[in-house]
């Protein structure tokens, strides 16, 4: 009898081979348990654990998930009425809290450096029937570099990450895990920071915080990730990991394996790390996530966005003289489509307190020549093969998969249409026609009315995406104390 990833089309020799070998390394290291792990629509890790030795059997057969994971909001209440007729009709398959299974990718296996004889798999979910749940936002990224692959091109992606780090101070048995003061959610605990501020990449500053510095660099390179550099930033408690440019898929992988991975690494030293945009506290600078980006020749890896020399006639101001003509095609397809695409790179109520002026994070659509203020800054010259365009407008809370898909079918929508690009901006806080939305329920807006990007997410996720968020929306406007709203909801969970 077959298997259910046999069932399901994706077990073949190659994953066979990987199904043995991971087998081999899960009894040759001792490891006891294995973590199934999945990317909500928030970006969290979600799945279960499963004893080594029923491991290989699961990532033939499946593991069960419930499906109201995939109906959840930012404070896991279910957001579809699944227990009511009529309650699911757009989602067939998720009626009565059924039935998903999550497959693991045997290839993903690693031994994780902070649990003690424990294994993780990245794993995706599939219906009962053997059909891919089109909810998952992994798929929604795999289906975005489809459309790309089909034309041609390969997506290079370099992350730049600012969080937080705070020490947890006091007894957690009285506060955070104190029975008597559990909610939904549950208190954020408390905290003291690890650096005073603003003293940018100052090298005393990072002395004081090398202790939970070093338990995010160890955790990182263990896991394999392209970890470049961990720097402190401007704000209090505020730091920044760099990363090596991949492929777009490895990029996403890596996000949200990093933001787990070093939560719970932390965590067990008396850390916190939050990658909230802005932690509730007074004084505090926002946290971005920067995302680097440039289109690649599918076969021979050559960045398209590179030109040898500057475009006859133009100025520095101008698109081509720095970016090849698909370059500059793709940038304006971002520039069209950025109020729409702004919810999906910065998708939390918090994060858009992050768009001020004279912050280093955009307020409007505008791009600019190696410019920290505009919202995309273009960085390189002609002749050099590092040339790229940087997105300044995601919080680091943003679910990766969504954000580099939103990118994919804004700049493909670009090219097809060969739009142009405005000349670069030098006053990125002045005047400008079109505005970052500023806040969530405006960029929701933005995104409905966006025809080509509800086009390519496809009607049902927008609308599926739309209600989620907008449950989110209605809790913090009924919440009596929207301070407090925030520290539960944002800086205890992300």
């Amino acid at each position: 009898m077959s298997s259910f990833a046999e069932r399901c089309g994706i077990h073949d020799a190659t994953r066979q081979h990987a199904l043995e070998q991971t087998e081999q390394l899960i009894a040759a290291s001792g490891v006891e348990l294995v973590r199934f792990s999945w990317c909500d629509l928030h970006g969290m890790l979600r799945g279960k654990t499963l004893v080594a030795g029923a491991a290989a059997k699961a990532m033939l057969d499946g593991v069960g998930l419930v499906s109201t994971l995939l109906l959840k909001d930012s404070s896991d209440r279910t957001s579809f009425k699944v227990f009511e007729a009529g309650g699911t009709d757009d989602f067939p398959g998720f009626e009565f809290a059924s039935n998903l299974l999550l497959l693991a990718d045997p290839a993903s296996f690693r031994q994780l450096p902070w649990a003690a004889a424990t294994g993780w798999v990245q794993a995706q979910p599939w219906m009962p029937g053997g059909i891919a749940v089109e909810l998952d936002t992994r798929r929604i990224l795999q289906r975005a570099l489809s459309r790309l692959e089909v034309a041609g091109y390969g997506m290079k992606c370099g992350l730049e990450i600012e969080f937080h780090i705070y020490r947890i101070t006091g007894d957690r048995a009285q506060d955070q895990l104190d029975p008597e003061q559990a909610a939904w959610p549950g208190l954020p605990p408390k905290v003291a920071m690890i650096h005073p501020g603003y003293n940018l990449l100052a090298e005393h500053w990072f002395d004081m915080a090398e202790e939970p510095l070093s338990i995010v660099q160890h955790t990182a390179q263990a896991l394999g990730l392209p970890l470049q550099s961990l720097e402190i930033e401007f704000g209090p408690s505020q730091v920044e990991a760099v990363f090596d440019a991949t492929d777009a898929l490895t990029a996403a992988d890596n996000m949200v394996l990093f933001r787990s991975a070093v939560k719970q690494a932390l965590r067990r030293a008396g850390y916190h790390a939050t990658f909230m945009c802005r932690p509730p506290f007074p004084n505090i600078m926002s946290s971005g996530w920067h995302l680097h980006q440039s289109l690649v020749d599918l076969h021979t890896g050559v960045n398209l966005f590179e030109r040898d020399t500057p475009a006859e006639g133009t100025q520095v101001t101008d698109a081509q003289h720095t970016l090849s003509a698909l370059g500059e095609h793709y940038m304006a397809g971002l520039l069209e489509h950025a109020r729409a695409m702004t919810v999906f790179c910065t998708p939390t109520i918090n994060g858009f307190g992050r768009f001020q002026p004279n912050a280093l994070a955009p307020q409007s659509v505008l791009w600019g020549r190696d410019n920290r203020g505009a919202m995309l800054r273009v960085v390189g010259q002609a002749g050099d093969s590092a040339t790229r365009i940087e997105n300044r407008i995601g919080e680091p809370a943003a679910n990766p998969y969504l954000y580099l898909a939103s990118q994919i079918h804004a700049g493909l929508d670009g090219i097809a249409r060969q739009l142009k690009a405005p000349v670069a901006t030098d006053a990125p806080y002045g005047e400008a026609a079109v505005k970052i939305p500023t806040s969530l329920g405006e960029a929701l807006d933005a995104l409905k009315s966006d025809t080509a990007l509800v086009e390519a997410f496809g009607n049902n996720f927008i609308n599926y995406f739309t209600r989620i968020k907008q449950s989110e929306i209605a809790r913090h406007e009924q919440a009596t104390d929207r301070e407090d709203w925030q520290r539960r909801e944002y800086f205890s969970r992300i």
